[in-house]
């Protein structure tokens, strides 16, 4: 079975690299360059993973996350939030407030992603995750 991502992030290099990674370990991956075309691909397209960056333009992470909570049909999307480190989000309050499986400062490895999307879909959540990173 092939695990389906979707990466949305304004930074084409981050997104690249990111499906690159996935793509060569069997995920099928969509890419979105901001959170209003990532909305748009989940009406049509369930992923099992939504990986997001905070900051981005028209519609920035926490917005595409609120609006996913509040639809019946991707209410349950596992989450992975990437943030710049200038900005100070509490990760305690990302995963409570926003049901976030987990926030990864930039910058990351595509590995280190792999590893957390890998987690998520073998488990379902990254507690196990946590405790080896």
């Amino acid at each position: 079975m092939s695990y389906k991502v979707l990466l949305c992030d304004d930074e084409p290099h981050i997104l690249r690299a990111a499906q690159i990674k996935l793509q060569r370990n069997g995920f099928e991956v969509r890419t979105a360059f901001d959170g209003e075309e990532g909305w748009r691909i989940l009406q049509e397209w369930m992923p099992d993973v939504m990986v997001t960056d905070y900051q981005m333009p028209r519609l920035d992470g926490l917005g595409l996350i609120a609006r996913c909570r509040a639809d019946e049909a991707t209410r349950s999307l596992k989450i992975i939030m990437l943030s710049a480190k200038g900005y100070e989000l509490s990760e305690a309050e990302i995963v409570a407030k926003y049901g976030v499986s987990k926030l990864l400062r930039k910058p990351f490895s595509p590995r280190e992603l792999l590893s957390h999307v890998q987690e998520l879909v073998e488990t379902g959540d990254l507690a196990a995750a946590a405790g080896s990173h």
